[in-house]
């Protein structure tokens, strides 16, 4: 499988695409006056704490006070060794007014503010480095015991010579096949950033930030480059020169792979990204066999189903929702990383009588989200066949980032009809005249709701007139909304 990136910075925003085989999988999105927050640490004063959630409210300099569950506390970490244990109560670890250093997990998604953790973790090309935790862990992705094994020894031979910390380590999945010399460049690495977090978080007043993570551009070298990457093409010449910088610093042999993109036709348009990622903002997925996929996300979770739409096969029924089911399982993985989805995913895959049929789709979707970058879960089919499932939230997903709820419909996707307002009017005027003396009322709405009055419920404004003994008048708003009215009286 043939892998590229391509990193377009402009003054307002920087984007990423990563592309396998031609088509574009994941689409990362940083915007100047909008960064991303994940990753950063912060000096915070609690302002709140609540017993009654087992959490706390943390100002961290932000727009909205942060989030902080009772368990992200726990000053030993998560230690994959230790015994499970209960969640203390939150005021027997924090009080109000106190100062905590914290560090972001979740971005302030919606109405929600971002999610913390007292858990420091700084990660570098081939390892994380937890402060906090005595315990050097391993990628569950790779799966050889003797490359795992290496590679915790690489860790303890480097800390025992160079007398670098020996604790609190997890390798990442890009480490398999890394030398000792890049393990130890690491290392090092890590251990610098967290003599100044040290320094630092000993001097910044709460609130205040402590330490920033890398721009989107650079955290892309570090965190998406694989042995598969061909190529990262980058079309601005200074983020160039500094990602090489990087990469000579911290990614020993990747030089070569890093090129600069200088032509006039735009980086994007190389494989078509500037369309997948508008067709990403659609519900509909349209596959290539004439069925179709649609994605609604709401707040609670994210559901999709799939139809056989024009696809209508060759041999039999069972057949045809079976194919179409194997190429949503395709389709559904690429979406959901493109997309970055995150949080409750429910499939409703169309309904299959065949055991293995409902097998193979299965284990088709968890081979595919394996290439997925978030953690992701598949519980497997209920009793009500629909896949359940979860993807790891961090940051808004690409439909929150570029869009916002329509204005006229407040994100519900559909608006009254015209003769639904009508009644409406026909009822505040009915309102209106018991309750104030008036000689005429004056209807202002838009332009469709008062074709509507004077054509197909002109006898229905007669009659409320002879009703009430008053004249009724009609004025056309430009500005209104097709929900939009006001009654005012004459």
């Amino acid at each position: 499988m043939s892998e590229e990136i391509l990193i377009n910075v402009t003054p307002v925003e920087t984007r990423v695409a990563l592309i396998e085989n031609g088509m574009l999988q994941e689409a990362y999105i940083e915007r100047t006056g909008r960064k991303g927050i994940v990753g950063n640490i912060y000096k915070g004063r609690v302002v709140r704490v609540l017993p009654g959630m087992e959490a706390a409210f943390v100002d961290v300099g932000l727009e909205r006070a942060a989030f902080i569950h009772a368990s992200d506390v726990i000053s030993l970490g998560p230690d994959p060794e230790a015994v499970p244990r209960p969640v203390p109560d939150i005021r027997t670890l924090l009080r109000e007014g106190q100062s905590i250093v914290v560090q972001v997990t979740k971005d302030p998604i919606g109405s929600k503010g971002a999610r913390l953790t007292t858990q420091i973790s700084i990660p570098s090309r081939y390892l994380v480095y937890m402060p906090a935790v005595s315990h050097v862990g391993v990628s569950q992705r790779i799966e050889d015991e003797a490359e795992r094994e290496r590679l915790k020894g690489l860790i303890q031979a480097a800390a025992a010579e160079h007398g670098l910390d020996t604790g609190g380590y997890i390798i990442r999945t890009a480490a398999e096949g890394a030398g000792s010399e890049e393990i130890l460049q690491d290392m090092a690495y890590l251990n610098r950033i967290s003599g100044s977090i040290l320094a630092r978080s000993e001097n910044v007043s709460a609130p205040g930030v402590i330490y920033e993570d890398l721009p989107l551009f650079i955290r892309t070298v570090r965190d998406l480059m694989r042995p598969q990457t061909e190529k990262i093409r980058i079309d601005s010449r200074e983020s160039f020169a500094r990602v090489v910088e990087f990469a000579d610093q911290f990614v020993v042999g990747l030089r070569d792979q890093i090129e600069y993109y200088p032509g006039e036709r735009p980086l994007f348009d190389l494989y078509s990204v500037e369309d997948e990622i508008q067709k990403a903002l659609s519900r509909k997925v349209q596959l290539k066999s004439g069925g179709y996929v649609i994605i609604d996300q709401t707040e609670a979770m994210t559901t999709i189903d799939i139809n056989t739409g024009g696809f209508v096969g060759h041999r039999n029924l069972e057949e045809t929702i079976f194919k179409t089911n194997l190429e949503a399982a395709r389709a559904i993985s690429r979406q959901l990383r493109l997309r970055n989805l995150g949080g409750i995913i429910i499939i409703d895959f169309i309904d299959m009588e065949d055991a293995e049929h409902q097998r193979q789709v299965l284990r088709m979707l968890e081979k595919m989200v394996e290439r997925d970058h978030a953690r992701t879960r598949i519980t497997g089919v209920s009793e009500l066949g629909l896949v359940e499932m979860t993807r790891k939230r961090t940051t808004e997903s690409l439909g929150q980032l570029l869009c916002e709820s329509c204005p006229v419909c407040d994100g519900r996707g559909f608006l009254k009809t015209p003769e639904t307002v009508c009644y409406e009017i026909f009822r505040e005027i009915l309102r209106v005249n018991r309750a104030y003396e008036a000689e005429s009322y004056l209807v202002m709405a838009s332009q469709v709701v008062v074709d509507r009055l004077v054509d197909e419920e002109s006898d229905n404004v007669a009659d409320l007139e002879s009703f009430i003994g008053k004249t009724v008048r009609f004025q056309v708003e430009l500005v209104y909304s097709q929900e939009q009215y006001d009654v005012v009286l004459l």
